[in-house]
């Protein structure tokens, strides 16, 4: 029975056509039975026919004998569609079921028939994907997260210690009168400068947060329209820095679905970058492939050093530069916040010719023109 049913490839019938299936396969199995039941009883008849005890018993006994096959008919029907439709399948959800129960996403499920089960397979194997795929964007926006504070509590700690100190030198020597007006002057104008920067930070932490819960709004454009509009910021922003530009595209659609403010933000953030980096000139190229528009910056200078191509992207990070003091060190970090919202990523690395290298990727419906 089992080769007849795997035979008839029963695992990509429906449900419903394998439930008639076994229902007719049962019927013409119980009928043949029955029949030679009928026939058995007809001879015992024909046999002993003048003996009235024995005929007495027979019908009784065929009775008894034709609902105990049709009985036993529907429960090999019953178990033969649970064993080749139901079991397997519904094993598959239940073990899925308990590992997501204990929050373990690392597996996948594999159910290879066409029928309904099977698509419910798939329907819970995609769900599980996109909980996996939430659950570690949530883990890693919290552990972003708790990065940030610990970042943003440890270059508080400065400003604080000198208004601090500064606070106690007060509070013991000005009502004695053993401070200067000048010194006293100065004092003041110094703890000015740090409360201005605890401001700052104040102010950079709140736009980070409204980085985060900012909502994409990917509208179709025309990828050459895009790409003029940020060639000119890009010139601007190079001849701010007396730096030459050049940009070049490949494509294989001219239209595309992406937030272009988003884009514009992002690209002017990383040409900034560039062309404040650049000995003298700053190269993009564009491009659009496999449902991601990416540009790629590069400059010809002295690229990232080993420490800055594995913290560039965090938050504060502000490497050795000795114009450090003059920015937050944000800049990629807000790149890479804006680029994951957008279904994308930010890749640092130093181009073959030695200078930065810094690739933004959004993701991007393909649009049909």
């Amino acid at each position: 029975m089992a080769k007849i049913i795997g035979w008839l490839q029963l695992k990509n019938m429906t449900l419903l056509q394998s439930f008639i299936f076994l229902c007719c396969l049962t019927l013409i199995m119980v009928m043949a039975v029955i029949t030679l039941e009928f026939e058995w009883a007809e001879r015992i008849r024909q046999r002993y026919a003048d003996d009235s005890s024995v005929i007495g018993w027979v019908m009784p006994s065929l009775v008894t004998m034709v609902l105990l096959t049709v009985a036993v008919g529907i429960v090999l029907m019953a178990l033969l569609f649970y064993r080749w439709k139901l079991k397997e399948p519904l094993g598959i959800l239940m073990k899925a079921s308990e590992k997501i129960s204990a929050n373990d996403l690392g597996f996948h499920l594999s159910y290879d028939s066409k029928d309904e089960m099977g698509e419910l397979c798939r329907v819970f194997e995609n769900m599980r994907g996109q909980l996996e795929k939430n659950y570690k964007a949530l883990w890693r926006s919290a552990e972003e997260r708790q990065q940030l504070n610990a970042i943003f509590a440890h270059d508080l700690r400065t400003p604080l210690s000198v208004l601090k100190g500064y606070s106690d030198f007060l509070t013991t020597y000005l009502p004695a009168k053993k401070i200067s007006e000048e010194k006293l002057l100065d004092m003041v104008q110094t703890m000015k400068v740090h409360i201005v920067r605890l401001e700052n930070y104040t102010e950079v932490m709140n736009s980070i947060q409204k980085l985060e819960d900012m909502q994409v709004l990917g509208r179709e454009t025309d990828m050459h329209h895009l790409t003029s509009l940020l060639n000119e910021s890009a010139r601007q922003i190079a001849g701010q820095y007396a730096k030459s530009f050049d940009s070049s595209i490949a494509a294989d659609s001219n239209k595309i679905a992406v937030d272009s403010h988003l884009v514009m933000q992002v690209f002017e953030n990383l040409l900034a970058n560039g062309a404040r980096y650049a000995s003298s000139r700053v190269n993009v190229h564009y491009r659009f492939c496999k449902g991601f528009f990416t540009f790629t910056v590069t400059d010809d200078g002295t690229g990232f050093s080993d420490e800055a191509l594995q913290k560039a992207k965090l938050p504060f990070y502000r490497g050795e530069v000795g114009e450090a003091h003059a920015h937050h060190g944000l800049g990629l970090y807000i790149c890479k916040v804006l680029c994951e919202k957008h279904e994308g990523g930010l890749q640092v690395e130093n181009g073959s010719d030695g200078g930065g290298k810094v690739t933004a990727s959004f993701f991007a419906e393909l649009i049909n023109s």
